[in-house]
């Protein structure tokens, strides 16, 4: 391995220090730094012109001082040691166990900057994900080697809805090896608690990776975390062949540090001050979910954000649409009715749905039901709000069978509670009784046969 020494370190300004006169030193190579008093610190290079080398320091600096220090280029990058052993572990954003467990004795160690999938080599997500929730199972459905993010707000119960995400969801009608990787941004301490004494409890930690970046780590290691998760969620999928869920919990905290490191290196500010390679830096995350032709194993990727000001258009909720199939998107008034999981099915989408639903795969009547009751609860929808304008004595009967759908769609169908697993069949069964409250002849979008089936009447 080539190691080069230098204590020619020429600026620190924050997380960033500046080495002058290098040599052959290569793009986020890693850094070793002895400070004059015998203390180590890491970093990796950020920046390399013909002379110099910009270094980002993975330890806080407020207490480095350049006089004296020796720096050491290591001749290669960030690496994660991987094991099967990791089931089970929790680790910190760096990949160190923070359980209180021994150390993980490496099958092979790996750079986390993983390798691109071949678009030729991608298979397409066909297989059906059941997560237990119907909002989403039933009508944005989760296919494996999808990407579908939940876009939330601040003070929704996106953290609750990940954790039940997270112990709940199988491929369906097979016995296959599944787990998750399970990594959290800048998460609170009640937070990163909440996930180990929930996942413990439940007993769903034996097949859970977690990575915790907490909100008071250095923000550069906020930045490789999800890289990390990635890079293990790969080791179990195309080399153990496993089916893994990787949940990215809160990709806003994530782009919160890329501006700050981006800030810090004086780069020309993009949209809301946010560096302008954000849309490519999230797609290096994004893109290395999927299936690989040939591999038996899967990676499905399900981030979440957290929308500031509940603005769709927001820079980060807004370049994830564009990257990833889909979005489930969290309503804050419907948490303000205390309707768990607050899902709106309006504005969510699941691009890959059709692929993954049907005959074979959940039932045959999935998808028409599914365009049903999304087409019942808009109709519902758009009455309730010309009752608040025109008051319900304007409404016809059958606007009052649309308002009494919407409302018992959102209570019983959308509803449910934290630990509760519906399977797919009792999601579908559900959606049919509900539509009993519609005349027959309003259900255009199902087929008489299907009705006739599943939505028989008294």
């Amino acid at each position: 391995m080539r190691t080069k020494e230098y204590t020619s370190v020429k600026e620190l300004t924050g997380p960033l220090m500046l080495i002058d006169k290098v040599s052959d030193v290569a793009y986020e190579e890693l850094v070793e730094i002895k400070l004059s008093n015998g203390e180590k610190r890491r970093g990796r290079v950020l920046e390399v012109t013909s002379d110099t080398a910009l270094v980002q320091l993975f330890e806080r600096a407020t207490d480095l001082g350049i006089k004296g220090a020796q720096i050491k280029f290591l001749g290669k990058g960030i690496q994660l040691g991987v094991s099967e052993d990791m089931l089970g572990r929790v680790f910190d954003g760096w990949g160190r166990p923070r359980d209180g467990g021994a150390e993980i004795i490496p099958e092979k160690r790996v750079d986390i900057g993983g390798i691109p999938i071949n678009p030729e080599a991608r298979a397409y997500p066909v297989e059906f994900i059941q997560t237990g929730i119907s909002s989403i199972d039933g009508l944005n459905t989760l296919s494996r080697g999808q990407k579908l993010p939940i876009f939330s707000g601040a003070g929704l119960p996106h953290v609750q809805v990940a954790a039940q995400i997270a112990r709940q969801a199988k491929v369906l009608k097979k016995e296959e090896e599944f787990a998750v990787v399970f990594a959290a941004m800048g998460t609170t301490f009640e937070e990163a608690n909440y996930f180990i004494s929930d996942f413990e409890k439940s007993g769903a930690i034996e097949k859970v990776v977690l990575f915790l970046n907490l909100a008071d780590d250095p923000v550069i290691e906020r930045i490789a975390t999800p890289r990390l998760a990635l890079t293990c969620a790969e080791y179990l999928a195309f080399e153990k062949g496993m089916h893994i869920l990787v949940i990215l919990i809160d990709m806003t905290n994530y782009a919160e540090a890329l501006r700050e490191i981006s800030a810090a290196r004086r780069e020309v500010p993009g949209r809301r001050g946010y560096p302008g390679y954000l849309y490519t830096d999230l797609a290096t995350i994004y893109e290395r979910a999927g299936r690989i032709e040939g591999r038996k194993g899967s990676i499905t990727l399900i981030p979440i954000l957290t929308m500031p000001d509940d603005d769709k258009t927001h820079p980060i909720p807004d370049l994830t649409g564009y990257i990833t199939e889909g979005q489930i998107i969290l309503q804050r008034s419907l948490h303000q009715k205390g309707i768990y999981p607050p899902i709106n099915v309006l504005p969510s989408l699941s691009r890959l749905m059709d692929e993954g639903v049907g005959e074979g795969k959940t039932r045959e009547d999935h998808r028409e039901l599914s365009n049903q009751l999304y087409a019942a609860y808009a109709q519902g929808i758009e009455i309730r709000e010309l009752a608040l304008v025109m008051g319900e004595a304007t409404l016809s009967e059958m606007d009052k069978k649309y308002l009494l759908f919407a409302d018992k769609f959102e209570e019983e169908f959308v509803s449910q509670g934290g630990n509760e697993n519906r399977e797919i069949e009792e999601t579908l069964n559900l959606g049919w009784e509900l539509l009993k409250i519609i005349p027959t002849t309003e259900l255009k979008r199902v087929r008489d046969e299907y009705i006739k089936k599943y939505g028989k009447r008294r």
